[in-house]
């Protein structure tokens, strides 16, 4: 048998039954011996199949085996068989090379038993971590104590739209939007030489995250720090909250802005005028409440239904819009009820000329769906301070101006001053 070149110390094992297989598995795995030789009196010993998976020679008999390897002198040679003869073979051919064998072989198959065990238990465990790790819905990113990536699963790269090999050894700062991204080392430095943190063992934290396509969005962070070989790590689990917090936002709207038209409610009304109020008192400005009731709707929404009604107030809030100042607050009280509020006038004329506009604005037949309809309005006008100097007192005083208007004709408006 001519020597072939090995990377290891060269073994002989002599047995290919169970033993003889898990030693010779164990030592293919392992670079610090090489399997030169496997030998067996039984032809079907399962040894024999993963010597020719591994290209391993093989024997049928421990002599043959032993003269086979003179080329390596040093070989160590494993007896696994029930051969007592094998150490006086081994003598034959290496002279006084000890034979490993009996109770020595048999401890030694046992901790390699063991330790393929205790191998494939731990392998189940990782595997069953990783599993885990891959299929887990929130995105978990592994930084060393430089800040460099070094583990990203898949829900972090459908979050954050980056492959995993194009992230893993680059700063977690690419990450981050600006400010972040320039503060993180800083940030990163002044944790690892004082320990002082606002982010490590903080859960469900608020920040902010930027995708590869550049856009920046809603994160939850939470961040914790392990040692592991020696070497500090930080992990950081995390979750998209777009979709939770475009939610809150549209119930934030919600409770202060009407559904149909967008605009203000009464609650979200009645804050905007009592800020406005507080403001006047300290520059000694006028304001002024006009309280509108549409003539006519009732009608057109009990004729052409409730959807040409909600096109009608649809357009009535488009037509408010245009007619006041961008500074000028309008909204909805609800069924066909309107409120403006005028910031800083000079004198209930300014308050007349807006309510002479509103009715003017009116005047233009609305397209409902393809037929026409028109309404008009009562209006109703009180001044801060003359009038009241609370916010709910003073859209009570336009109000009841307003109803004054009503009961004396249709398009007109009143001063509460005047009644």
């Amino acid at each position: 048998m001519k020597a072939r070149n090995v990377s290891g110390h060269p073994v002989v094992i002599i047995g290919a039954g169970r033993g003889g297989s898990a030693l010779l598995e164990m030592f293919m795995e392992d670079n610090l011996a090489t399997v030169v030789a496997i030998a067996d009196t039984d032809p079907d010993a399962p040894g024999f199949a993963l010597a020719a998976k591994y290209g391993v020679p093989v024997y049928h008999s421990a002599a043959s085996a032993l003269q086979a390897c003179k080329a390596w002198p040093d070989c160590i040679v494993y007896n696994l068989s029930h051969d007592d003869t094998v150490a006086a073979e081994a003598r034959k051919v290496f002279g006084d090379k000890q034979v490993t064998s009996g109770p020595e072989v048999k401890l030694f198959w046992q901790m390699v038993t063991n330790l393929k065990q205790t191998k494939n238990e731990l392998e189940k465990s990782q595997g069953q971590l990783q599993a885990i790790i891959q299929n887990v819905m929130d995105g978990i990113i592994t930084i060393d104590e430089s800040g460099l990536i070094q583990g990203f699963n898949p829900a972090a790269e459908s979050i954050f739209g980056y492959m995993q090999d194009e992230v893993l050894g680059q700063n977690v700062k690419m990450l981050m939007p600006e400010p972040d991204r320039s503060a993180h080392d800083g940030y990163l430095h002044r944790y690892m030489n004082s320990n002082e943190s606002h982010i490590l063992g903080t859960r469900g934290r608020e920040v902010t995250a930027v995708r590869k396509n550049g856009q920046v969005f809603p994160m939850e962070l939470s961040a914790s720090e392990m040692m592991l070989g020696g070497h500090r790590y930080f992990i950081g689990i995390v979750r998209d909250i777009t979709e939770r917090k475009e939610a809150e936002a549209r119930i934030a709207h919600m409770a202060h802005f009407d559904f149909l038209t967008g605009l203000p409610n009464r609650a979200s009304f009645l804050n905007i005028l009592d800020h406005s109020i507080n403001l006047a008192k300290r520059t000694r400005h006028h304001l002024a409440v006009l309280f509108i009731d549409l003539d006519g709707f009732k009608q057109i929404n009990d004729t052409l239904g409730h959807e040409a009604g909600d096109l009608l107030l649809k357009g009535v809030s488009e037509r408010f819009l245009q007619t006041v100042r961008e500074s000028d607050t309008v909204a909805r009280l609800g069924g066909d009820e309107f409120v403006l509020l005028l910031e800083n006038i000079e004198s209930s004329q300014n308050a007349v000329f807006v309510a002479e506009k509103i009715v003017h604005a009116l005047t233009e037949p609305f397209d409902l769906n393809g037929q026409a309809g028109k309404v008009g309005a009562s209006i109703g006008i009180a001044l801060f301070p003359d009038d009241a100097e609370v916010a709910k007192e003073l859209v009570m005083r336009a109000d009841e101006a307003m109803y004054r208007a009503k009961h004396s004709g249709k398009n007109i408006w009143k001063l509460y001053s005047e009644m």
